[in-house]
């Protein structure tokens, strides 16, 4: 909690609310094509040096889909036949890279020869010899760390690429815009998979959490230059950009990446920013937390309801929660009967702010404090509704402390990874059933309404009556 970061938020509400939080997933399901997925033969799809390996087996079946999607979404949504690439695909083993199983160019072509050992712990598209490279090394690491499904999304990353290629990269030549681009596009392919439209690859759907989880591995460092020639951005720009692409798909990936494109990807501007990590004290992050939650709730709760808001106490516990409904066998929860937000200080405010950071326990406050909000306007507060919600309604006051709104309140703003910190809160602990016991939301799904209500607001998070 450090930097500075542009204007703050306007903090109307509108009467009306409508329904947000949208690209709902059935946990559990499998999403084949029309039959059983089959591999494609090597001679069907040529890929030079590759292997006999299960590793290559899924890059070419996933490069295959990609194929077949690009074949259809290109000419719709650019207006011009889809080509595909002039030269092709390269598979390198980093660990042992076999010089005879590359032609005289390498893994490039005659204008722009490349040595195999280019690709080593890296995927990528060569845009001067439209090629697609791989490590298959690195595949088979993020398929063992990550789960399986992360190598076809870095394969449609590096296809993203490949289509920037054929309508455009960035005229401002931006590295975070293009590299963002290709997430939202990647995640556009994701959804044709997983409503069943691929013959070669399939999704279980719990994949998605393991997905996002890999973009915390190929996100930039945090504190780093947002403007540097191969920024690709933060942990939150690269998943809102993928779901982005997931829920609205390729005409919002060609539409909505413009200059004007927000991005909380910032450089630490002090140098003991990079000591702590932008890191407060854990008594300051709750002290500014229960400073800033009831001030934004009690200003925006009169517009939409018609009565002043009344701010919950907010109390720790250790280990035994209270026992009233919300609570009880919980680590977090709102208790109605006493208007009372809890906390397991032990086992989740503690480990949270240790292993994740101070924003992580500003998110594990605001969850439930925006239950009390959802009480107090009369809705449910122990169903999925209420959790998607509630999740939605922290990302809009968590968009707040990201735009500067309480820099008169509290001697303390926003620092780069702060909102990576939430993302990552909700994926390790708003899952577990100590958290949210009342909904099958996945992670990805969490993470989705976050994001919608950081980017949208308060009226895209359901608190209709």
């Amino acid at each position: 909690m450090r930097q500075v970061l542009r204007r703050a938020l306007p903090l109307a509400l509108t009467g009306v609310l409508l329904a947000g939080c949208s690209a709902e997933v059935v946990a559990g399901q499998a999403s084949p094509g029309p039959g059983e997925p089959a591999d494609v033969a090597s001679d069907d799809f040529p890929i030079t040096g590759v292997s006999d390996t299960g590793i290559d087996q899924f890059a070419r079946n996933a490069l295959t889909d990609l194929n077949a999607f690009w074949s259809d979404a290109y000419p719709e949504f650019f207006g011009e036949d889809f080509t595909p690439l002039e030269n092709g695909y390269f598979s390198v083993d980093s660990n042992a890279i076999d010089e005879d199983a590359y032609p005289e160019n390498g893994i490039g072509c005659a204008d722009s020869p490349t040595a195999p050992e280019e690709a080593a712990g890296n995927a990528y598209y060569d845009p001067s010899c439209d090629l697609i490279a791989y490590d298959r090394a690195l595949l088979e690491e993020l398929s063992t760390d990550y789960g399986r499904f992360l190598v076809p999304v870095v394969m449609a990353h590096e296809f993203g690429h490949a289509m920037q290629g054929r309508f455009g990269f960035a005229e401002n030549g931006r590295s975070i815009q293009d590299e963002t681009q290709a997430d939202c596009l990647a995640g556009a392919w994701t959804a044709w998979v997983a409503d069943g439209n691929a013959e070669h690859v399939s999704l279980r759907t719990p994949e998605l959490d393991d997905v996002i989880r890999g973009f915390l591995l190929l996100r930039d460092d945090v504190g780093s230059d947002p403007n540097d020639s191969q920024a690709h951005g933060s942990y939150f720009d690269r998943v809102s950009a993928f779901y982005e692409g997931f829920d609205s798909g390729v005409a919002s990936c060609r539409d909505d990446f413009g200059e004007d494109r927000l991005y909380t990807a910032a450089a630490f501007r002090r140098d003991d920013d990079y000591a702590s990590g932008g890191n407060a004290s854990f008594d300051d992050i709750v002290g500014w937390s229960g400073s800033t939650m009831p001030e934004f709730w009690s200003e925006v709760f009169p517009s939409a309801f018609g009565r002043e808001f009344t701010p919950p106490a907010v109390k720790g516990f250790d280990e035994t929660a209270p026992d009233c409904d919300g609570v009880r066998d919980r680590d977090l929860g709102y208790c109605s009967d006493d208007t009372t937000v809890y906390v397991d200080q032990t086992d989740l405010a503690t480990p949270a702010y240790d292993e994740i950071g101070d924003f992580a326990l500003t998110t594990a406050l605001a969850l439930p404090y925006s239950l009390a909000v959802r009480d107090q306007a009369g809705l449910s507060v122990d169903d999925g509704a209420a959790t998607r919600s509630a999740v939605c309604l922290t990302g809009w006051y968590e968009a707040q402390w990201y735009h500067g709104a309480f820099t008169d309140t509290i001697d303390a703003v926003i620092s780069p990874g702060d909102i990576d910190e939430a993302v990552q809160f909700l994926l390790e602990y708003g899952v577990r059933p100590e958290v949210f016991p009342n909904t099958s939301a996945s992670g990805f799904e969490l993470v989705g309404a976050y994001r919608t209500g950081f980017l949208e607001g308060g009226d895209a998070c359901d608190l209709r009556r």
